[in-house]
C-alpha cells in the first residue's frame, strides 16, 4: 500500500470514479493518506460523491506520473471516527480553511478489496493487493 500511497501524493492530482446511476462520474481529488495501516481519501458530506458511494461503493481511481499510470479499483468504506478525519486533515492542514474535523461535513473513507496496477509502455504491469 505504501506504494501506492506514495504514487498518488507524488501524482498530487488522480481521478476518482463513482457511479450515479448508470453514469459513470470522474472527478480530480488530491487526497490520499494513510491512517492505521489503511489508505484513506476525504470528501465532504454536501458533495454528489458521498451520496454516490453510499449507494455503490465500489470506485476506481487513475493517476499518472513520470510515464506510468496506476489505476486502484476498490471498495471506500465510510471510517466516521473524529480521530479519522483529524489525521486527514492534519496531513493537509489548507483543507482546514474548508474543513473541520467536527463540521458534520467532513468526510473520510478508506479503500477496502483494493488491487492497484502500475503500467507503462516500457514494464510489465505490477499489481498490487491491499
Amino acid at each position: 500500500m505504501e506504494k501506492v500511497l506514495n504514487f498518488l501524493k507524488e501524482a498530487e492530482t488522480y481521478y476518482l470514479a463513482t457511479m450515479d446511476g448508470d453514469q459513470p462520474r470522474v472527478r480530480p481529488f488530491g487526497t490520499a493518506h494513510a491512517f492505521e495501516g489503511k489508505l484513506y481519501i476525504q470528501t465532504g458530506k454536501v458533495k454528489p460523491i458521498s451520496k454516490q458511494v453510499a449507494l455503490n461503493p465500489k470506485v476506481e481511481i487513475c493517476a499518472f506520473k513520470d510515464g506510468t499510470w496506476l489505476r486502484v479499483a476498490g471498495e471506500l468504506v465510510e471510517d466516521d471516527r473524529v480521530e479519522a478525519r483529524k489525521s486527514m486533515l492534519d496531513a493537509y492542514p489548507t483543507l482546514r480553511q474548508m474543513y473541520d474535523e467536527n463540521d458534520g461535513n467532513t468526510q473520510v473513507f478508506y479503500l477496502k478489496n483494493a488491487v492497484a496496477t502500475f503500467s507503462s509502455f516500457t514494464a510489465a504491469p505490477e499489481t498490487i493487493e491491499f
